[in-house]
């Protein structure tokens, strides 16, 4: 059971299925609301500020892509993205406009609400040391131009503010605090999404590539967020 009642946003077309969803998600103890299109969605999110929205890829209409990033206008609540089809170009668009992560149907409730619970639930800083998620820190985070405010939730490049998402943020901010760590996907994962998240890692490549360009950092030639190979990313100290 969460701690405090989170809401979340249904968004399917197959009305039982959401449904379905909505049942196991009350259960679990969140509040629901649920969308059978893209208009209803945008509207339903801009009314009542879901924490977290389940959103079907293929709608009819506006699609899920575009109701995805109209939200991102205007909210940096959680979005899981749901696929008919499991195929790499999905994923990569549904994370390509904000979505946090995705899920492949057919998939079980369970599955979802588990992901729902860890994605809520999720820690802000991590500790390569302990493995332990300690409290988030007390003073910004500075390397070189580039100012991580844990606190606040506020990224600067010299002085400027960027628009980040919650996943986004996170993700800097831990490599931030380690700024000499080298981080795995997997590391990644524990300390962003949760140690109960699973499925495919290789979704870290997809966040750190939309951190970069929104840095205005090159891969080839990294101001902040180094690739090291057959390892993970860090910070170029």
């Amino acid at each position: 059971m969460v701690a405090q009642r989170s809401r979340v946003l249904v968004v399917d077309d197959e009305q039982p299925l959401a449904r379905v969803i909505g049942s196991y998600l009350e259960a679990d103890g969140f509040d629901v609301d649920l969308a059978f299109d893209g208009n209803n969605a945008i509207s339903s999110a801009r009314d009542h500020q879901p924490d977290l929205v389940v959103l079907d890829i293929m709608l009819p209409g506006t699609d899920g892509v575009e109701v995805c990033r109209k939200i991102r206008t205007f909210s940096d609540c959680y979005i899981i993205m749901l696929t008919a089809r499991d195929e790499e170009v999905d994923k990569i668009i549904g994370l390509s406009v904000g979505a946090d992560d995705y899920l492949v149907k057919p998939f079980s409730p369970r599955e979802l609400v588990a992901r729902a619970r860890a994605m809520l639930r999720r820690p802000r800083t991590f500790d390569s040391h302990t493995n332990s998620h300690p409290e988030t820190p007390s003073q910004p985070l500075r390397i070189g131009s580039l100012t991580v405010d844990s606190l606040a939730r506020r990224v600067q490049v010299n002085d400027f503010d960027l628009d980040l998402t919650r996943t986004e943020f996170d993700l800097l901010a831990v490599m931030c605090a380690n700024p000499r760590q080298v981080f795995s996907r997997r590391q990644l994962i524990d300390a962003v999404w949760g140690p109960d998240w699973f499925g495919d890692e290789h979704l870290v490549d997809v966040h750190v590539g939309h951190v970069r360009r929104k840095l205005g950092d090159d891969a080839a030639e990294p101001k902040w967020i180094r690739t090291v190979r057959g390892v993970g990313y860090g910070m170029v100290a």
